[in-house]
């Protein structure tokens, strides 16, 4: 393992959330039909990164089958709970990296997604992902890759430039404060940015014309410095 995954694997080891913007049932409920929306349809579906469980148990009720793939073993253990008291049936749960999963698959999906996950992959991961994933995707299927982190518009957030108070000192304040952060995490070996990597939906979209698929890039309901991409084939 890279010393980046290593880095990753140690961060997620003993998390048991998913990071959304709110851990209240009735946002999470509304993230979800979002995304079920984008997703539009199929009958199975696998969901790659799929922490605790959050999204997994509203999509499970509109598949026949699903199943939820995590490289953390304390966030499967909170979607395994999910999903004995919402009586999810139809959903099994694998743990596995975005090198492992393929292996550990016995059908194909009309689904393949993930939230909030390729922010921790670099350019050249997501492409092997897309190359994979093309594998076990069944005819009419599509991969929808929610909460990208946009490369163009994170930056800003960060700095506050979004915020109610943005003005020239507090985002200076938060300019010095980034960089003390990074210059931190370097020296403790620990993420410089816990969200990870930001992507530009345009090199996102080349990946998926590299393999096959034409793309749509939308704009996140809930998040305003992420992006969805949803790839296809015509």
């Amino acid at each position: 393992m890279s010393k980046e995954k290593n880095v990753w694997a140690d961060f997620f080891s003993d998390k048991r959330s998913g990071g959304h913007r709110s851990s209240a049932e009735e946002f999470l409920a509304m993230e979800a039909r979002e995304k079920l929306f984008h997703l539009d349809g199929g009958k199975t579906l696998l969901d790659f990164g799929c922490g605790a469980g959050e999204l997994l148990v509203y999509y499970a009720s509109e598949y026949e089958r699903t199943i939820g793939v995590d490289f953390s073993q304390s966030m499967l253990d909170e979607a395994s709970k999910r999903i004995k008291e919402r009586k999810c049936e139809n959903t099994n749960l694998i743990l596995a990296d975005d090198k492992t999963v393929w292996n550990k698959l016995d059908f194909s999906f009309d689904r393949i997604t993930a939230a909030g996950v390729f922010q921790y992959l670099t350019y050249q991961e997501i492409d092997s992902f897309i190359t994979n994933a093309s594998n076990y995707l069944n005819d009419g299927g599509r991969i929808v890759l929610f909460d990208l982190l946009d490369s163009r518009l994170y930056p800003l957030w960060k700095i506050g430039l979004f915020s109610e108070n943005a003005g020239f000192w507090n985002i200076f304040h938060k300019l010095g404060f980034e960089f003390k952060t990074i210059i931190s995490a370097s020296l403790n070996n620990k993420p410089r940015d816990i969200l990870g990597y930001s992507h530009n939906p345009h090199k996102i979209e080349k990946i998926a014309n590299k393999n096959g698929f034409e793309m749509v890039c939308v704009q996140s309901m809930y998040y305003e410095y992420k992006y969805h991409a949803i790839m296809f084939r015509t």
